[in-house]
């Protein structure tokens, strides 16, 4: 098993984070420390650890999937000593971890979950899955504008994937994205000469916010699980 599976398996953190603590010389097999992503692993065998602390694989646990409406001014991190963040919101005993980012200043859907494939496929921009946002902005904002942000800006000298856009007001406007670079809608609106003014996602792939209230959170049901994970 490569070392990184086996860590996120084991309920530390996403396979993602997983690979940072590894290239960060956080990660030692049998005393050792490891820095080479991919390294492989005998899980019977080895002892793995954690800032010198044992991650233990447990036995496999039921898999778990959850969608919560985010509110504005917490953060998606499994950890952050200044801040609130997404786990305070969810009171299960089980441990979970979110499945991409939603920046502080934003809210919406955000999934949870303790499937690490799952997890890391939603991740990949690789699987062209679908996010789907409501976003207001200060000003109004014009149909060139719209049209700009729908075909691809140049963000961070990287152009962004084409983008559906469709117009809700003068200052509303509805997009849906196959990518999720940091703060991709807020630098894209900033470089037609405005501003957001708010931003909710609505939508993961088949995952809807529905009317889930604000700082409240559902599992999954049997038919979300199937059409997400397929």
């Amino acid at each position: 098993m490569r070392l990184q599976k086996y860590i996120a398996h084991a309920g530390l953190c996403s396979r993602r984070k997983a690979e940072e603590h590894i290239l960060n010389g956080r990660i030692k097999v049998n005393h050792q420390i490891i820095t080479q992503l991919g390294t492989k692993i005998d899980p019977e065998n080895d002892r793995i650890f954690f800032n010198d602390d044992p991650i233990i694989l447990k036995p496999t646990l039921p898999k778990i999937y959850i969608a919560l409406n985010k509110p504005v001014g917490v953060v998606t991190s499994c950890s952050d000593q200044k801040s609130k963040i997404v786990l305070d919101l969810i009171n299960i005993d089980d441990r979970v971890y979110p499945v991409g980012r939603l920046d502080k200043d934003s809210k919406g859907l955000l999934l949870l979950t303790n499937d690490g494939d799952l997890h890391n496929k939603l991740s990949h921009p690789s699987f062209n899955h679908e996010k789907e946002y409501v976003v207001a902005t200060v000003h109004p904002i014009s149909d060139a504008a719209l049209q700009n942000i729908e075909q691809g800006m140049v963000i961070d000298k990287v152009k962004t994937r084409k983008a559906k856009v469709t117009r809700l007001s003068k200052t509303k406007f509805n997009i849906v994205l196959k990518q999720g670079r940091n703060r991709q809608i807020r630098k894209m609106v900033g470089q037609t000469g405005n501003k957001v003014d708010s931003l909710k996602r609505i939508r993961i792939k088949n995952i809807t916010l529905g009317n889930l209230k604000e700082g409240k959170w559902r599992y999954l049901n049997i038919e979300e699980i199937k059409q997400l994970t397929n």
